[in-house]
């Protein structure tokens, strides 16, 4: 099941032999949180690398260099990384 799900999956704990259901959602403000974590240090990496190759061209063309960069190491790097390290801190138990 997907992380960003618009199911909550239910979480079964055992406290002395019974077992207890209690709903899990996503936290997207923790999920912020994380990318921006992630995204600061990617782009100013990516500006270091980008610009002194670049001097003299416009800002767009700059930026029409360094989206598809950008994307690309966040859907396939950044975003995966984060929600398999921190999926306990981004689907927290209701309670």
């Amino acid at each position: 099941m997907s992380v960003l799900s618009s199911k909550s999956p239910i979480v079964s704990s055992a406290a002395a032999g019974e077992t207890v259901s209690r709903p899990v959602h996503f936290s997207r403000p923790r999920f912020a949180l994380l990318i921006l974590v992630g995204v600061y240090p990617l782009i100013t990496v990516l500006l270091y690398v980008v610009l002194p190759l670049t001097d003299g061209w416009a800002i767009w063309q700059r930026s029409l260099l360094i989206a598809p960069i950008m994307v690309a190491c966040m859907i396939w790097g950044l975003i995966p990384t984060v929600q398999k390290r921190f999926r306990g801190f981004l689907n927290p138990s209701a309670a």
